[in-house]
């Protein structure tokens, strides 16, 4: 005989679940979670959008004021080229640091007004698209390091995840419009870089210019395209990933409105309070206007205390039989009158005073009441 042993695996069925506590994420983020995502700076926007916003206006700024830059720039060159002489004439006693300095300082002085313009259209730029995407809301919490971000396992699944992929693909398309654009602005202008060896340098920075500025404006344009699909991707993604499960959205109604069952008991007890005041208030009552079976609303009038009678209990099915009976047990008078029980217990609650459009009805009542008390 041959012992065959049985061995028994463990599993962990955690390792199979979907991700989040409760199952599947299929509910719809609500709004708390939006906010707390937003406070946290997590939003959905594409940087490809702002990077689209920030070459169309470079070249715009480019062609506005290329004529402008050139001049500048060859300020700088013959700034630069008059000063040769006098540093080769220093340079044999040595070039003394003052000189040194202060051309440095022209010379930045020079580029930095020629960049400034740049600068501050680029951040106004991207301060817009950003609050044309997200709107404003600043948090400093994304600036915060996060070392789960330094786990080498979520490092190998983001990078074999569907996002890098379309990171990927997205990558790849940037990359042969951008070829293909550049390579059909410079081909249209091919005859034109031939005469750069016979034109004057000024004209040669406003050609050049000219080529460069025509192609990265088709360049940025569909750069844009691609910014405002990958706005529509960001924002699905973003839905998609704020998706919450059914007891996730269980417990942040726990926390934030309390626990359904718990606020159920309270209202059962607040409704069992109000019942026994109103039951305890019910012997001071003239009449008890009946359905007769399914309402019962019980009537008082003091003039001494009221301008009109006043409902102090009302009740249905089960409730208006404890009003009889209470009413019986303390000889209140019980009328039927089925128009005016339903007319009471839907529109007047308890210690309300009685409507004026139904004074005349209840002045009936309250005579007929009074008229039994009389004769008895």
């Amino acid at each position: 005989m041959r012992d065959e042993s049985c061995f028994l695996l463990e599993y962990e069925l955690q390792w199979f679940a979907k991700d989040g506590d409760g199952g599947e994420k299929t509910e719809p983020a609500t709004a708390k979670k939006l906010s707390d995502a937003r406070n946290e700076g997590q939003v959905s926007k594409s940087q490809e959008l702002n990077h689209a916003f920030g070459l169309i206006s470079l070249f715009v700024m480019l062609k506005l004021f290329i004529s402008t830059m050139g001049e500048k720039l060859l300020g700088t060159f013959e700034l630069i080229y008059n000063k040769i002489p006098d540093i080769i004439n220093e340079s044999i006693g040595g070039m003394s640091i003052y000189s040194a300095s202060t051309l440095i300082n022209n010379v930045m002085g020079l580029i930095l007004t020629i960049l400034a313009p740049f600068f501050i259209i680029g951040f106004i730029v991207s301060v817009f698209s950003n609050i044309l995407q997200i709107k404003w809301k600043v948090t400093t919490k994304p600036l915060k390091p996060k070392f789960s971000k330094l786990n080498p396992i979520s490092g190998f699944k983001r990078i074999f995840s569907k996002d890098s992929l379309f990171e990927l693909l997205k990558s790849i398309v940037k990359i042969v419009v951008i070829v293909y654009v550049a390579y059909t602005s410079i081909k249209d202008h091919q005859n034109d870089i031939f005469l750069l060896y016979d034109i004057p340098l000024f004209q040669v920075i406003l050609l050049v210019g000219s080529i460069v500025i025509d192609a990265g404006l088709k360049i940025a344009i569909v750069y844009l395209f691609v910014g405002l699909a990958d706005l529509v991707y960001q924002r699905h993604k973003f839905k998609e990933d704020m998706k919450m499960t059914k007891q996730e959205v269980k417990d942040e109604y726990k926390n934030t409105e309390g626990n359904p069952e718990i606020k159920g008991r309270q209202r059962s007890k607040m409704r069992e309070a109000s019942q026994r005041r109103m039951m305890q208030s019910l012997p001071s009552a003239d009449v008890v206007i009946t359905n007769p079976t399914h309402y019962a609303v019980a009537i008082k009038y003091d003039a001494n205390q009221n301008a009109a009678p006043v409902v102090v209990a009302k009740g249905e099915d089960f409730l208006a039989k404890k009003i009889k009976d209470a009413a019986k047990e303390n000889h209140i008078e019980i009328v039927e009158n089925k128009p005016l029980a339903r007319m009471l217990y839907a529109n007047v609650d308890v210690g309300q005073e009685v409507p004026p459009e139904l004074y005349q009805a209840v002045a009936e009542v309250l005579a007929f009441v009074y008229s039994l008390r009389e004769n008895r």
